[in-house]
């Protein structure tokens, strides 16, 4: 990717100083200080050193069927475009026209021959290069004004944004959870259903939710029909019944054994025994399989990405949970449920069966959130320990939340004082 250096937002200093105090206040093993769960600077703060940095899951290749299909969305704040070129390769651009910076396409999804800007329509072809510009004269190099990259990759079906210049190493990722990922077709899938839920909370508050099952003994009786709700750490095995589906997946040829590194994580784990798919009453979903193998019979495959999305492919469908900071106490959900595209609604599945454990579970936690952050706004909130049997992976959340924007703290503390020594000089 080109060298685009551009300055970051400005900050006053004693915000990064504030959020710095805050992450050398925490307490290992514990829930965030509050600020970092309700200060709009740290939502900004956020926004830039978290969300622009990581790897960021937007969906899967379908949703990008033909040449020039296109999806424009926000990524930490910033507005970007991802479209399918001629060569059939997804490419991504930040939604700025190089001209005088108007924003090239509207929120949303579509289609489209180039991408033209509506104020003085600058045009782009669908690899982001200026073919347009009207009465610049002799001296203007169009070569020099192309749409600015974004980084795309997919793997198996599944793709992926990072705003980063240089963005964290992606192939360890695809070499682990690309084969785990094959098997569930994704290429081959439709979405069946898609929807979105506003929850007055705090991103970090949501995450930490969707990365524990503590609390759904008491408040997910729905989901505790197929999910194992007692599970350990990243679904270790510990009883005969898990053992048993590791044997029976081994000789189906799908991988499962977990796998991870400091932004994602992978696992293949079995369901509650009798239950084939997460489900209301754990029968199919869609009697047109995603898997074939073991008859659809093979678990869920659940694969996480830091900082805001989790995923769970069973053998007849595939749900994505990600979530989007949209202010210090307001979070999007954002929800798909995703079939085989052969699967036809009303034949082979019913859409409100579908949809009903997930839809249920999400509203719960949004309650359950919105619950943590009213509690975490008293002035008698104070971190609380995480359980090490059921919050591990609440743990690992927020250590990875508080070790990113840490570096990056570092690395901007670290520019800051080979300016000042040049300056000095």
């Amino acid at each position: 990717m080109p060298d685009y250096a551009q300055p970051e937002p400005r900050r006053e200093a004693g915000s990064y100083a504030r959020i710095r105090a805050a992450l050398d206040a925490r307490l290992p093993g514990h829930s965030l200080p509050q600020s970092l769960y309700q200060d709009e600077e740290a939502f900004a703060f956020d926004q830039v050193a978290i969300f622009r940095r990581a790897w960021i899951l937007i969906g899967f290749e379908i949703e990008f069927p033909a040449t020039g299909s296109y999806q424009s969305l926000n990524v930490g704040g910033a507005p970007i475009i991802v479209i399918r070129d001629r060569t059939g390769v997804l490419r991504g651009f930040h939604n700025t026209c190089r001209h005088r910076g108007a924003e090239l396409c509207p929120e949303g999804s579509g289609k489209s021959a180039r991408l033209v800007c509506p104020y003085h329509q600058w045009t782009y072809d669908l690899s982001g290069k200026l073919i347009f510009a009207g009465r610049m004269g002799d001296d203007f190099d169009p070569a020099a004004h192309s749409l600015r990259p974004v980084h795309v990759e997919t793997v198996a079906g599944t793709v992926y944004v990072c705003l980063a210049d240089t963005a964290p190493d992606f192939e360890p990722y695809r070499a682990a959870v690309g084969p785990m990922l094959e098997p569930h077709d994704l290429k081959n899938a439709k979405i069946a259903f898609q929807n979105t839920l506003m929850e007055k909370a705090n991103w970090k508050l949501v995450m930490e939710n969707g990365r524990e099952c503590y609390h759904c003994a008491g408040r997910h009786p729905e989901l505790a029909v197929t999910f194992p709700i007692y599970a350990k750490g990243n679904f270790e095995t510990v009883s005969d019944h898990e053992a048993n589906f590791e044997r029976r997946m081994t000789e189906l040829g799908l991988p499962g054994i977990p796998q991870e590194a400091a932004w994602w994580q992978a696992a293949r784990f079995p369901l509650n025994e009798g239950a084939v798919s997460m489900t209301m009453d754990g029968t199919r979903g869609v009697s047109k399989l995603m898997v074939q193998a073991g008859e659809g019979d093979i678990g869920s495959l659940r694969w996480a990405i830091e900082p805001h999305s989790f995923c769970h492919s069973t053998g007849d469908f595939t749900f994505m949970f990600s979530c989007v900071p949209i202010s210090a106490h307001e979070t999007m959900v954002i929800g798909k449920w995703l079939v085989h595209k052969d699967a036809v609604e009303g034949v082979d599945y019913d859409l409100e069966r579908l949809i009903e454990l997930w839809n249920t579970t999400n509203m719960q936690d949004r309650d359950l959130c919105e619950l943590n952050q009213r509690g975490v706004n008293s002035p008698g909130y104070l971190p609380g320990p995480y359980s090490q049997v059921a919050e591990s992976l609440v743990a690992r959340f927020t250590n990875y939340y508080c070790n990113t924007a840490r570096e990056y703290l570092d690395e901007r503390d670290g520019k800051a004082a080979v300016a000042a020594s040049a300056f000095a000089a």
